[in-house]
């Protein structure tokens, strides 16, 4: 996909990105310039609601215990 930039320096973020990735209007979006690409972020209006759950199924717990006997060994 591509879009134009404006005189004003603005552009539009085609609708089916706005979609997948749920952009609304006034949402916020992180521009990372890396020197060679550009990344745009969508940020969420509520970053730890967007996180709660991303860990489910990860059996967290068991790889903190895991990391931290691992840790106690190299001591």
């Amino acid at each position: 996909m591509q879009t134009k930039i404006t005189k004003r320096g603005q552009t539009v973020v085609p609708a089916p990105i706005r979609k997948r990735y749920g952009i609304q209007e006034g949402d916020r979006l992180v521009w990372l310039d890396d020197g060679e690409t550009i990344k745009v972020i969508p940020i969420p209006s509520d970053p730890v609601e967007a996180l709660r759950g991303s860990g489910e199924g990860e059996n967290l717990l068991a790889a903190l215990l895991r990391s931290r006997a691992e840790e106690r060994e190299r001591e």
